[in-house]
């Protein structure tokens, strides 16, 4: 303790010492640690640049590979695919055409279409539910329609024209219902009838407007395929993205007027039983030999009081004719479908 108080000025310069020494070893290791974690990070790098080089378009260093002349081409390439595209996927005109619609035109034009696809269909021998419009419930009793609205509708009317010609073409047996979405910002469409309504709504990217219809039909195998075939050979962006088919457990008519199939019950005439033939009576009253062997036509005892049963009726099926050509192996019956289409409509080209 002497020594310290001594040499106090040497102890604390050790100390001190010592805490330096301390402090530098933890900055080497730290520093060290920070080097190594640099050097990874350079590594991972360097591998990346490597396979960047490897790959094709390659960064390039302007001489080589020119990246701005390959962009370039692959933008020229997009623009002919989008012009080749368009020519695939017309725009469905609007009913009536044209922007700024009156609400007078859009009236005049609802009325003329339903009009139009009603006389179609009967045309077509499609039943339709008793005065359908064909979505447009709400709008065909109005006289003015909320604002901003018009133009939208005035495109679904035209779109909806052009999935029912398909459907009139195809022949199907019947149209139960086409379901559309609800204007976006219109009260009329809220206010709507449920069922003429989609809960999807349009998407908008890039390229174009994708807007949703769901069709409810009952039809056959036939004019399934010829629905099918008539959206794929449209000229227009119509998209079949699913379909669900099951049988119709009800006939068409029956269905559409909430009527209930009638059976009738067939009738089947009583079997007639065969008379006793007369041959004269013989001993104890009865039928001539029946007594002889213990039996009893009436069933009743026989001479040794054995209970005889009443012998059944024979009976012969209805002979039929043989059928001439082929014959029927599989009866097809009824289906109810339901499609999900998307009209695609693109987007104006931007420079």
């Amino acid at each position: 303790m002497d020594w310290i108080k001594r040499n106090l000025v040497f102890v604390i310069g050790g100390v001190v010492t010592l805490a330096l020494m301390g402090l530098a070893g933890w900055y080497c290791f730290s520093g060290w640690n920070n080097n190594a974690q640099e050097r990874d990070r350079i590594t991972a790098a360097y591998e990346e640049l490597n396979t960047l080089y490897a790959n094709k378009p390659a960064p390039g260093d302007g001489k080589k590979v020119d990246n701005i002349k390959l962009a370039k081409e692959q933008q020229k390439e997009a623009r002919e695919f989008l012009q080749k595209l368009a020519g695939y996927l017309e725009p469905i005109p609007a009913l009536p055409p044209g922007t700024n619609i009156a609400g007078r035109d859009y009236s005049a034009a609802l009325q003329e279409t339903i009009s139009q696809l009603q006389r179609e269909a009967n045309n077509s021998s499609v039943i339709l539910p008793p005065r359908y419009k064909f979505s447009f419930e709400k709008q065909a009793s109005l006289v003015t329609f909320a604002p901003g609205t018009l133009d939208y509708l005035a495109g679904q009317l035209g779109e909806i024209k052009a999935i029912c010609d398909i459907l009139n073409v195809a022949k199907i047996n019947s149209l139960d219902s086409i379901r559309r979405e609800r204007v976006p910002g219109s009260p009329d469409d809220v206010s709507g009838p449920a069922t003429d309504y989609i809960d999807q709504h349009s998407v908008t990217n890039e390229l174009a407007i994708i807007s949703p219809y769901e069709i409810s039909m009952r039809c056959f195998t036939p004019e399934l395929a010829a629905v099918l075939a008539g959206f794929a050979q449209s000229r227009y962006g119509l998209i079949v993205k699913a379909i669900n088919a099951e049988p119709a457990l009800t006939s068409t008519v029956g269905d559409l007027t909430g009527g209930v199939p009638q059976y009738v019950p067939t009738y089947a005439p009583p079997v007639v039983q065969p008379a006793y033939p007369r041959g004269g009576f013989g001993e104890e009253g009865l039928p001539a030999g029946a007594g002889r062997y213990g039996a009893n036509p009436y069933g009743g005892a026989g001479r040794y009081g054995i209970q005889q049963p009443t012998p059944a009726p024979v009976q012969y099926a209805p002979a039929t004719a043989p059928k001439s050509g082929l014959q029927t192996l599989v009866k097809e019956k009824q289906l109810k479908v339901t499609l999900l289409v998307h009209v695609v409509k693109l987007l104006p080209p931007t420079r």
